[in-house]
Formats: structure tokens, sequence, C-alpha cells
């Protein structure tokens, strides 16, 4: 498929209309209904399933100080019921028809999502357009759904694994918003109220912000008029020639500077039989053009059982038992890190092997047969990731939020081979550049690595 460039249609002269062929035989659509939502859809022939999502671009980087938590406390709030819905009604409707749905709230946007066969779509869009669109929010739902937010987050930091990322976020990002934990602290959940979280709610779920994505088994203007007839029940506004919220704006290249990201050590004192380990920094955002080659240089480092990071942390020295390195990106950030996990005495010597294994890469660069193995990774993982339509759901979702442009899968693997040994040294040696962090969670009362390597 050509790359489909969709910040076109949000010109005052653009269509407002996209229909373009995919790969074997899949067809991608675009349609900005009356009052500015967004429909697109994924066709792809011999599926039974299909996945919906329902997209807001609001996550808990925008929430102002005594709204922080709030766009997680609706996630589950949605759930519990609207005009016409019980709770019990919600999971009802998807169980008779044997779908699924779940929730996702990010740190840039929201999504709600329901796996069904493609002939019970329709029982979907009702369903989930009906909990985006009509909550009901009462308060003895937000009372009860504290408790159950506030058991959440004490399992969250009951994680090691969970808490050496988080930490590792906090570190990184700084004083930005993209540091704080995506759920909120226990104080930010116990202090949040109904009123606050309404007015949240009615703030950033409106037509023009909301993004219906669906893949599989769709038909598209079948959808849009299931998605239409759901949201003038619902009462929303279809306003003629109404836009869409336009995307957040972001950086093309490096992230922005933070004043509080001067990188460092931290330390999280754990009773635990094996220490958490999180060493990088800064990576790029989510529309630079060099992130082809940061996931292939991922990939090489620790995306699999040849990359760098397992065969020498695990498979030479049996220092872990799990090793890798991984991205996040966002807007106007992002970061990067080499994960291991491994017995407390061991943390000093793992550090420097995470270390060492990204410098080799910096000053000594990668053979070709390494090159094609880390593309070999990432490409398959892409290609079979490409079967769920879960999968392409969501990065129909993305490219509509994030990016600005639709990325075929041909086109994807396209750029992934055109990165060169030289593109993966010079995005090693540009992270190196960066302030440095590191986090470790064990049995320390002190920093078992003073200082950063």
């Amino acid at each position: 498929m050509a790359p489909v460039d969709l910040r076109q249609l949000e010109e005052p002269d653009g269509l407002l209309e996209l229909d373009a062929a995919g790969q074997a035989g899949a067809r991608v659509r675009r349609t900005v209904l009356p009052g500015g939502v967004r429909v697109l859809t994924e066709a792809v022939p011999g599926l039974r399933s299909a996945t919906l999502g329902a997209w807001v671009g609001v996550g808990s980087r925008d929430e102002d100080d005594h709204e922080r938590g709030s766009t997680h406390f609706l996630e589950h709030l949605l759930f519990k019921g609207t005009a016409r819905r019980s709770a019990l009604d919600i999971a009802c409707a998807l169980d008779e028809v044997g779908g699924d749905a779940n929730a996702v709230t990010g740190k840039e946007s929201t999504s709600y999502y329901a796996r069904v066969r493609g002939a019970d779509l329709p029982v979907a869009v009702d369903v989930v357009t009906d909990m985006v669109t009509s909550a009901t929010l009462r308060t003895t739902d937000v009372d009860a759904e504290r408790a159950v937010i506030l058991e959440e987050l004490a399992a969250a930091e009951d994680d090691d694994d969970d808490v050496v990322h988080e930490r590792f976020a906090e570190l990184v990002h700084g004083d930005s918003p993209l540091g704080r934990p995506i759920g909120g602290t226990p104080a930010d959940i116990e202090a949040a109220t109904g009123e606050s979280i309404r007015a949240h709610y009615a703030e950033h779920y409106v037509p023009a912000g909301l993004v219906v994505t669906a893949a599989g088994d769709v038909d598209h203007d079948g959808l849009c008029a299931l998605v239409e007839r759901s949201l003038a029940a619902a009462g929303w506004p279809a306003t003629p020639g109404a836009r869409p919220l336009p995307r957040r704006a972001g950086t093309q290249g490096a992230p922005l500077p933070s004043a509080g990201r001067p990188g460092g050590v931290l330390t999280v004192e754990r009773d635990t039989e094996q220490a958490h380990v999180l060493l990088g920094g800064p990576g790029l955002t989510a529309t630079d053009e060099r992130r082809w080659a940061l996931s292939v240089m991922v990939a090489v480092l620790g995306g699999g059982m040849s990359s760098r990071l397992f065969q020498e942390v695990r498979e030479k020295r049996g220092l872990a038992y799990s090793t890798y390195a991984f991205d996040s990106s966002y807007a106007d950030d992002g970061l990067v890190g080499l994960y291991a996990g491994c017995s407390p005495s061991r943390v000093p010597q793992v550090v420097e092997l995470l270390a060492q294994q990204w410098a080799l890469l910096a000053r000594e660069g990668l053979g070709e047969q390494e090159l094609r193995r880390g593309q070999g990774q990432l490409s398959g993982s892409l290609a079979l990731g490409m079967e769920d339509s879960g999968a392409r759901m969501t990065r129909l979702g993305r490219a509509e939020l994030v990016h600005g442009r639709f990325t075929g899968l041909d086109e994807a693997l396209a750029r992934i081979a055109a990165v060169t040994a030289e593109d993966v040294v010079a995005m090693a040696q540009h992270l190196l550049d960066q302030p440095r962090s590191l986090v470790v969670v064990g049995p320390f009362d002190a920093d078992p690595v003073p200082v950063a390597p």
C-alpha cells in the first residue's frame, strides 16, 4: 500500500474520505462523520473476527494537578453503566456473542475496544459507543470503583517489575507530565471527586475528539451507519461541517529539553530475592523519521534470543533469566532502556554489561549478518502481529492520533529493510550522548552503583 498522509484530510480543501487498497486484498478507508467523528477501517479478507476501538486523544499527561488519575478513573467508570445499561448488562451483551472487551489508558490517549465475530459487530458498536457517549458516572460508582483502583495501584506497587519501569519513566522524563504514573497515586485517587471526573469527561469525550477504528471482517459503510445511529441515539450533536480536533502538537527532531531531567541513579529498596535493573535515557519522539533505525537498534541489543544482551548477560554468563531492550515514544519525548533481572550481588556486573554492550555497538558497529538478524526479528514480529485484528485496529488508531499518516505493512517492512549498519551506529552514538539514568529495585539501603555508567 502506498503511504497515506492523513494530514491532508484536515486541510480546509482536503477530502474527508480515504479509500486505499492494501496488501493481500485488505482495504483501508477513512470517513469523517457529521460532528467530526472519525471512522477508520481495515477490511481483511478471510478473517471471521473484527476488533472495534473507540479512541479519545486524552491521556494522563493532559491532567491538571486537581485531575491526576481522572483519565484512568474514567476508563473504569465507563464500564459501570450507562443510561441504557447496567454494568452487568454491558458484560452480558458481549458474553452472549462470545466477545470480550477491555480498555487501555495511556499517557496520550485512551481506548475502549471489543473483539467479536464480524457478524456481531453491531453489538460491539452499540455497547462501546453507548459506554463512551452515555456513561452515568454516578457518585456511588465513583466511590465503589475508588476502592478497586486503589487495589490496582497496590498490586502494581507490589510488582517490582512494574516499579522499576515506573520509576525509570519518572527519572527520564523528569518534571514533565509524562513522568507521572498513568493511574495516579493513591493520594490522587482518594482526592478525586465525582464532580471533577464528570468535568474531565465532559471536556474530552466529545464528537470532534472521538476516533472509531475497526479491522477484520468489517464493512466500512455499514460501520459508519451503525456509528451514526448510535451517536444520534445518545444525543451527540452531528453538526454538518464540523472538523475533528487537531492532533497533539509534536516535534520532528530531538525530544524537548527538560530542566528536571539530569539523569542519575535511583535505588528503590525492596526485600526481594531478585534485583531489577533498568539503564537508559531519552529516546525519540513518535514522528521522528529515525525511529526505524531505533527499532532495529533495540532489536539488535535486546530483541530476541540472538540479541547482544541475551547472549552476553544470560547465555554466556548466566547472570539473568530475563534481559531485553525497549523504547517508548510520545509527541515530544521518548525513552529507551535496557533491562535485566538478576541476583542482588550481581547488579554491578550486570549494569556494567548493559552499558558495555550499548557502548560497543556505538564504537565498533555491527556486521551485516547481525543487522539482518535484527531486521528479520523486527520484521517478523510486525508481520505476525498483523494476523491479529486487534493489532490492525490499534495501528489505525495510532495512525490517526499520533503519526498523521497510515503506513501499510509493505511500506513498514521496506523502511526496516532500508536501515543500514551506519544508521544503527549513529543512533547508538546519539543516545549515548543523552543524560543516562539507572534505576535499581532490590534489597539495598544505598546505591549499589553510585554513578550511572
